[in-house]
Formats: structure tokens, sequence, C-alpha cells
């Protein structure tokens, strides 16, 4: 089976496309002047690019584990994801607090899809 990496750095692939599944590297908004919710639409809107890219949809998420700064910021996040998710065709799931690599990050996104 072929491996395909896309949208490359020195240190990891955005996404990387193996067999029929999409593994998408954690997806932090560029905005990081922004609220949680625009955070988090701003990380949503990268994840459906790259899974296009990938010939996927987020209606075939698999998996999506986020993590948060404060828990706190859990409701409004879900806010966004709700209205962004597939109803039919949620993932497995998990959301938990921690400490993101750039203290300015209010949420990060990692999601695994079918293709």
């Amino acid at each position: 089976m072929s491996i395909a990496r896309h949208d490359s750095s020195s240190i990891l692939s955005q996404a990387v496309e193996h067999g029929n599944t999409v593994y998408l590297a954690g997806v932090v908004a560029k905005g990081l002047d922004k609220d949680i919710k625009g955070q988090t639409k701003e990380v949503l809107d990268e994840v459906d690019r790259l899974l296009g890219k990938c010939g996927s949809h987020k209606s075939k998420l698999l998996q999506a584990q986020i993590w948060v700064t404060d828990i706190r910021n859990r409701a409004p996040m879900n806010e966004v994801w709700t209205a962004w998710a597939d109803a039919k065709n949620l993932p497995a799931r998990a959301c938990v607090e921690a400490k993101l690599a750039d203290p300015r990050a209010l949420v990060e996104i990692m999601v695994i899809a079918a293709k």
C-alpha cells in the first residue's frame, strides 16, 4: 500500500494517506488573537481543507481528539463543533484539557477519517 504525505514541514506532515485512511496532524488556528469559537472555526476550516485534499470529508470522520487549554471552553468549542459536524456520522471523540505549545492557542484538533 502506498503512503502519501501532504503539506510537510521539517518535523511533520499535516496529512498522511495510507490505504483508505487519512490521518491529520493536530491543527491549531493561525489567528491566535481570536476567542475559542473563532479559533475552533478556523481549525475546522483547515480540517475541511486537508480532508478534501486527501479525497475525504467530515462525514467520513472515524476519530477526533480535541485539546482545549481551559476545560471551561469546552461548551463554546462544542457549539462550533456541533454546527460543523455531520450529525449523522459523528466520530468517536475525546476532549481533554491540556497545555498547548503556543500559550495563545486555545484549541487543537486531530482527526482520522476514511477516504
